[in-house]
């Protein structure tokens, strides 16, 4: 979630908003949210749920079927019925499994007192074809979102996500694939009293040993475990500005080098913001800020209810392959207002970067929301993102495209965002507008790419998620 501005919001002098993720196995979800502006509470904009349903007016499909459009791809799906916002997804490279999280506005709560929104969580055995039931990740009578999923190679599973907003970011891990998670660890609140956290950002070395989370309370924060979270450091603060800064993607290099893609907003999300990327080569104790690129102001969106200004704001997303080479993906606009074109990056150090390449079309009106993984070979990089396209603010699909020669070219981009629900939001152009600002995307150990992101009506919805896979 980004947090959205208020003129003053107490100590903070900040509220929070929110964002929704993509794959290449596809997967969609549908929500299905009022249009109505989100309720503002001090310290934290938060988004509300309808109480209304889609369901009987979907079409969620228990098993995979070849796309019509992108040879070698499935069809995007619907994950459910229910009102699904900010999933994540990750592929276990050791086995089959794939491991998906949301947030649930809608439906069973996870105890009779437990508050709304839930994060939800579901395991597919056979590469995500079929899925076992949801469950409720944990119970707690706190709301809870932002969830974040990694695996090691070994199969355990690392979670991170926001137990309400303060102290916020809490974390814990599963060696069993999910039928059992370790004691809930709130990693701010082990140093901090009643200060809040946004969006948390996972990154896990192979072997599971180091752990870090990225998260902002308008500075920037990284805190790292060396013992596989069994116990933690110090936050760590990696900046000197009083910007705001938002976290959306991290990993962790052979070499033990850690990166986060990360932009800093002013505190209005007013005037330029800068595209970076941050580094550690010693495990988190000290962190230098990369600058990639400078985008003008964003654009407004108020041409979708319940849109405020800020959530087309830039994001970045990156990834490290087997040889420790990095490519990251981003969006930025030359001129304030403009829309903004996906670019991606590269570097075979993380220090010393190659120019930009543009890897949306001209056409598209809109990019944002950009996801990078790395295949199982060297140079196999892909990236997913949402965009419109013929001008129209009001047909978004979820793009993909894949180069296997570390980010030199490119193959031709792919339209994931295929799936035929019955619902409100899609139409023959695509959908009307991106359910959040975020989408997520994992490699299995096969070599597919599994994706999943948001689409709905409008900021505030309906809205659903989908999921695909190749």
């Amino acid at each position: 979630m980004r947090l959205q501005r208020h003129s003053w919001l107490g100590r903070s002098g900040v509220v929070l908003r929110w964002l929704l993720p993509a794959a290449v196995v596809l997967c969609g979800i549908a929500l299905l949210i009022q249009p109505v502006a989100p309720r503002i509470a001090v310290g934290e904009a938060e988004k509300v749920g309808s109480g209304r349903s889609l369901a009987g007016q979907l079409t969620v499909e228990s098993q995979p079927s070849a796309s019509g459009r992108n040879a070698g791809f499935d069809r995007a799906r619907l994950w459910s019925e229910f009102d699904d916002w900010e999933p994540a997804i990750a592929a276990d490279p050791s086995s089959d499994f794939v491991y998906q999280l949301t947030t649930r506005y809608d439906g069973p709560p996870a105890c009779p007192d437990c508050a709304l929104p839930v994060i939800v969580f579901r395991r597919s055995a056979d590469g995500g074809a079929t899925w076992e039931p949801d469950r409720p990740l944990i119970a707690t009578r706190r709301t809870q979102n932002d969830p974040m999923i990694e695996v090691a190679d070994d199969g355990t599973l690392f979670v991170a996500w926001l137990n309400a907003y303060n102290p916020g970011v809490r974390f814990m891990k599963s060696t069993d694939r999910g039928d059992t998670w370790s004691t809930p660890v709130n990693v701010i609140d082990l140093f901090y009293r009643r200060r809040w956290s946004d969006r948390p950002v996972l990154a896990v070395s192979a072997d599971g040993v180091h752990v870090y989370i990225a998260f902002n309370a308008s500075h920037s924060y990284v805190v790292a475990s060396h013992d596989g979270g069994a116990t933690w450091g110090r936050p760590v603060r990696t900046n000197d500005d009083k910007r705001y800064w938002f976290h959306s993607a991290g990993a962790v290099a052979p070499d033990g080098a850690v990166y986060f893609g990360a932009v800093d907003y002013s505190q209005s999300y007013h005037g330029e913001s800068h595209i970076s990327v941050l580094r550690s080569a010693d495990g988190g104790a000290t962190w230098q800020t990369i600058p990639l690129d400078v985008s003008a102001e964003m654009p407004l969106c108020d041409w979708a209810a319940g849109c405020y200004f800020g959530f087309l704001g830039p994001s970045i997303g990156l990834a490290v392959d087997g040889r420790g080479a990095l490519l990251a993906a981003y969006h930025a606009g030359a001129a304030p207002g403009e829309p903004q074109r996906m670019y991606v990056r590269r570097s075979a150090d993380g220090l010393t970067w190659e120019p930009r390449q543009a890897l949306s079309a001209e056409t598209l009106e809109h990019n944002a929301f950009p996801a990078v993984t790395a295949g199982p070979r060297p140079g196999d990089f892909r990236v997913a993102w949402q965009g419109s396209f013929d001008g129209r603010p009001d047909a978004w699909n979820t793009w993909y495209r894949r180069s296997t020669d570390g980010g030199r070219t490119w193959d031709r981009p792919a339209r994931l965002s295929d799936v035929a629900t019955g619902a409100p939001y899609h139409h023959t152009g695509g959908y009307l507008f991106p359910y959040g600002d975020y989408m997520e995307m994992a490699v299995d150990r096969r070599g597919r790419s599994h994706v999943i992101w948001g689409e709905g009506m409008s900021y505030v919805g309906p809205g659903g998620r989908g999921c695909a896979g190749r």
